[in-house]
């Protein structure tokens, strides 16, 4: 058999494998139910906000969360030296909030002007964050994210009767464009693929864990038995990491999906897109170019061979590869439904997608080399630092 061949069979064998694999393990993957009675004496929950040049979207978050249902709750923005009004747009806010009488949710602001060694910028705002807050639940969460008025009335409903120390939550994603959307979903399919989320919710598996950015909430002792953000305060994934430590430490973990109740507009344009994943894609890899390589590999081989030997082989290694990719698009659809309802249309951009995640990879690899370290939200970190890590 010649190589293109065994490479055609294995590409056949691999999306057989997947397909069997998460047919089998998608029915963990929920949505977050939605809650019918708070808990008599509802917890007191902290959200943590780190916001660096986010005065686009950082009111439109802080005003999604001063309008939640929760009875027991508290805001903690922290603008991280933000050069721009993030800072100013926070402190109006939080001015405006104090007259209304039908807002009694407390909103204190932090303002960081340096950094100190040995952190990355978001982290470090994060435990700041923490420092300040009170609650025995504590939500990390992004500044651009959009929020339903009973998203944390559903969440912690759903942790008490759960006896659940991490919950984190899928949003729903939006795009301006087509090749925009394609591209982010087929970054959440293949990273899908890779990590299999929907395992953080065996409770007999310390193996994988899960974070995401958009949700993170988290029990306050929890989060200190794994050593706060000080045990990951150099990871550019730290909401991924988080969900490692905390799988691993043997708490309960959920991931459910919020399509309903959270929003995020991640990147506004293709161009964007790739530079923001190409500042912290290396860091998945552990910052091995070994494992790099084969992640490219990977990606050529198992999501870009398959529509080229579609379209140029016309024998039997050419209907193992119809096959795979018929497989590819079926997975891709049925993921993209299961997380955030989407019907996934534009599965016809799949190799396009493929090629521009590949594209990433290599310059993600590639700029961390050459500038030995990464420059992330305006801060250098050398690559000898991150892997201290």
């Amino acid at each position: 058999m010649s190589t293109l061949g065994i490479i055609a069979l294995l590409t056949l064998l691999y999306w057989l494998y997947i397909t069997f694999d998460v047919h089998k393990g998608i029915h963990l993957l929920h949505t977050l139910p939605k809650s019918t009675k708070l808990p008599d004496k509802p917890p007191l929950v902290s959200v943590i906000i780190a916001a660096k040049e986010e005065e686009s979207t950082i009111l439109e978050t802080v005003r999604h969360l001063l309008s939640q249902n929760y009875p027991r709750l508290e805001i903690i923005a922290v603008n991280d030296r933000s050069q721009d009004a993030t800072g100013v747009r926070l402190e109006e806010l939080r001015k405006w909030s104090k007259h209304k009488t039908d807002i009694q949710t407390p909103l204190q602001i932090i303002h960081i002007t340096s950094l100190p060694e040995g952190w990355l910028g978001k982290n470090h705002a994060l435990y700041q964050g923490y420092q300040q807050a009170r609650g025995q639940y504590l939500l990390f969460t992004d500044a651009d994210i959009i929020f339903a008025p009973a998203t944390i009335s559903d969440a912690v409903t759903y942790m008490k009767e759960h006896d659940v120390q991490h919950l984190t939550l899928t949003p729903n994603m939006v795009a301006r464009s087509t090749l925009l959307r394609g591209f982010v979903h087929f970054f959440l399919f293949s990273f899908s693929l890779f990590v299999r989320p929907w395992r953080a919710n065996l409770d007999s598996a310390r193996e994988p864990g899960i974070g995401i950015g958009a949700f993170n909430m988290v029990s306050r002792s929890a989060y200190e038995a794994i050593g706060t953000h000080k045990s990951i305060a150099l990871r550019p994934d730290d909401d991924l990491q988080l969900g490692i430590s905390l799988k691993r430490a043997g708490f309960r973990q959920k991931v459910l999906s919020g399509k309903h109740i959270l929003q995020v507009e991640w990147y506004r344009s293709l161009k964007e897109a790739i530079i923001g994943l190409e500042k912290n894609l290396f860091s998945g890899f552990r910052y091995s170019y070994t494992i790099a390589l084969l992640a490219c590999l990977g990606q050529l081989i198992f999501f870009i061979f398959p529509w080229l030997g579609l379209i140029f082989l016309w024998d039997w290694r050419g209907a193992a590869y119809a096959v795979a990719v018929i497989l590819q698009i079926w997975l891709y659809r049925k993921l993209m439904f299961r997380l955030m309802s989407k019907r996934g249309d534009e599965a016809f951009l799949l190799p396009i997608s493929a090629s521009l995640l590949l594209y990433t990879i290599v310059r993600s690899v590639w700029l961390t080399w050459k500038q030995g370290g990464i420059n992330w939200r305006g801060t250098f970190y050398s690559l000898r630092e991150l892997k201290k890590k």
